[in-house]
Formats: C-alpha cells, structure tokens, sequence
C-alpha cells in the first residue's frame, strides 16, 4: 500500500495530483466525542495504563458488543496499539516454527508479515475475481488443512474483496474450525460497513465455539480514528487470553489518552453509523458503475469494506504503476492504487489486479475512473 510512497512524492514535486486510492484512509470526520474527551482528559501525572486496559474502555467495549447480543468480561477484552498489534500477538501467541495459518487469498498483506515473525508460514485457500473472491465451501476449506494447520484466519467484510460471509457461511467455517480443533481468528474491523441492510454480526454472536474464536477489533475504520492506535484483541478462550497478556504486559500498555478518548467512541449511539454506511455506499455504487464503463476490467461488486478488487486488462499491476508516477499523466493528474500480487501468497497470483479503496469523495472516484480508463489505453498502446 505504502510501496510507491517516494515515487508519488516525486510526482508530486513535478506538478502532478494523485488521486489516492492506495490506502484504508477515511477522510470521514471523526467523532467530536474523541476530541471532547481529550480535552477533558485532566490527570496530573500521565501514567501507565493497566496492562489489560483502563476499565472505562473495557466497559464500554462490553456495552457496544452487548448491543448485539454479546456478553463480554473485562478479562475478554485486550485493548492493542492497533489492531496490527492485536494480530502480531495473537500470531506469537498461538504460532510456532513450522505451523501453517489457513487463509483465503487474497488477503491484507500484514497478515502474511505477522505469521512469518511468528516463525510460521500462511497457506492460501485461492480466489478469484470471477468467482466473488468466495471461499466458504466445507470441501475446500478442509482440502487445505494439513497436520501442520494451527488455526484459520478470515477478514469479514473481507479486505481487500469486500467480500461478506452470509451468517451460514461463518457458521460453517466456525464448524470446521471447532471440527478440526483449530482457532478461527476473525479480522472484524470493518463489520460496520455492510451494504445489503443485513444486520451487524461478528463470530462471538455464535454460541458453543467459545474456544475457539478469537476476534480483532480496532476504533481505526469504524470510528475513522486511524492515528488513534487503538485496536482489540477478544476471545472468551481463558487459556489462550492469559497467554496474551503476556504480551501485553511485555509492551507495558496501549497509550493512556488514546484508550480513554476512544471510550467515548464506543459510546456513540448506532445511529451514528447510518450516515457514513450511506456515504461509503454512495462512493461504492459511483466507483463500480465507472468500472463497468472500462472494456476489460473483471471486478465484482464490494458487499462491505470499502475496497474493490479488479482485475485490469494490463500485463503487470506493478509496472502500471510505476508507469503512472513515472511517465503518465491526464491535464496533469494520476491516481494511485495497491497492486494485487502482494495479497496473495500462491505465486503468479495478482498480477494484473489491483485493490482501490473508496475512501475519497463520489466526485474524485468519478474523475481517477476517467484517469484510469485513459491509463490503460495509452499504456496498452505503448506496451
């Protein structure tokens, strides 16, 4: 996502504009309700946090998931320095040298970086775009698993697919993770974010699998308050909780002020979300209907997130790129996108594909589709 950074720089010291669709950066405002409680934050001395979390987060971490039938205890919330740091732990806690991590591909990218500092390897359940990215079938999920298998990771809404698991397809994945005796983690940070009016469900609303599931949350995507770095580690598992809080007693505690503002997002009332679910769908429904407009692009339609998948009718995503920075413009403008083969870890995967995010106004996507449609054209010609 961040790759071309120094090239997009030089680009823009040479007079160009990108339009940026490389990164899961909101530009939705963020709750007043964080600010106000940084204002009011008064301590005399700014002082460690407790290791596990500061209570008033905890609880109202508790009172958000009770709002959708979830009941929760302190001790099954870990606040993170983002839910990047909620994965690398739940990677060294659960992943030993030689262990394989089952993840449908594509998938974001950090994941494969987390399991490689834990010693082990991730192994890929393959899709693709002309199928929906969809992967929740028992036959081929199970065909993955192996003796070295230690637990299954998913990203639902899915990033960078977009992709949503119907509540029978996550129980079925949970059934084969608790068939198998194995974790299923679950990367819920975009759960908000769903476009056919279903109803907010995460894998915790799933009795009798207690033991196996493990969920990441974090305030970044669904409170737009990505700086604040503060993410969440859930799981009901005591053995597995006790052991992660080694790991956050070894990094002592997420940022004090951080935890306390972010409590007050927690608290919002849901409403809340029904503006910026209207907005991120607006934005969805412009970026695909420009995409359909451009002979040769195989994308299907983003069910949450806000990222789209497509494959481009050009032989190399990364050389495109360069190419975009480096010799392209349209009256002086370029767009930026994340190229596709990093997502995946079967090799050749992703070439020609590319994930945008549509996290920049309806007005803007409709502009970088028109710098897009007129890239390809001119880099086709030319290679």
């Amino acid at each position: 996502m961040r790759k071309f950074n120094g090239e997009a720089a030089k680009a823009v010291e040479a007079g160009k504009k990108i339009y940026h669709l490389n990164i899961g950066q909101p530009d939705i405002r963020t709750p007043a309700a964080f600010y106000d409680a940084l204002k009011a934050f008064d301590q005399p001395v700014l002082a460690y946090a407790p290791s596990g979390g500061v209570p008033e987060l905890l609880d109202a971490v508790r009172g958000y998931y009770a709002r959708i039938g979830v009941t929760l205890e302190r001790a099954q919330i870990l606040p993170t320095t983002g839910g990047s740091e909620a994965l690398q732990m739940t990677m060294a806690t659960l992943l030993d040298d030689g262990d394989e991590l089952l993840v449908p591909e594509p998938y974001y990218p950090n994941y494969h970086t987390s399991v490689t500092l834990a010693g082990a390897t991730v192994h890929p359940i393959t899709t693709s775009p002309e199928e929906g990215y969809r992967y929740a079938v028992r036959e081929r999920v199970e065909a993955e698993i192996t003796e070295r298998t230690r637990a299954i990771l998913i990203s639902n809404p899915g990033n960078p697919t977009g992709a949503v698991l119907s509540a029978d397809e996550l129980k079925l994945m949970l059934d084969i993770a608790k068939e198998h005796d194995l974790f299923i983690i679950c990367d819920e940070v975009y759960r908000e974010f769903v476009y056919g009016g279903e109803p907010l469900m995460s894998a915790l609303q799933f009795p009798g699998y207690e033991d196996n599931v493990i969920v990441i949350d974090s305030v970044s995507k669904r409170f737009s308050a990505c700086g604040a770095r503060v993410g969440m580690l859930i799981s009901k598992n005591r053995d597995f909780m006790a052991q992660a809080m080694k790991w956050c007693q070894c990094r002592l505690c997420s940022a004090t002020v951080d935890q306390v503002a972010s409590a007050a997002l927690y608290g919002l009332d849901p409403s809340y979300f029904d503006e910026v679910r209207e907005e991120y769908k607006a934005r969805r429904d412009t970026l695909m209907r420009c995409l359909k407009k451009i002979p040769g692009v195989v994308c299907q339609e983003p069910k949450g997130a806000f990222y789209v998948m497509a494959a481009l009718p050009i032989d190399d995503a990364d050389t495109f790129q360069h190419w975009l920075l480096s010799d392209f413009d349209d009256n002086g403008d370029t767009v930026m996108f994340a190229c596709g083969e990093p997502f995946y870890s079967t090799p050749g995967m992703g070439k020609n594909e590319v994930r945008m995010a549509y996290t920049i106004n309806c007005a803007d996507l409709e502009r970088s589709m028109e710098i897009l449609a007129a890239a390809i054209e001119r880099y086709n010609a030319a290679h």
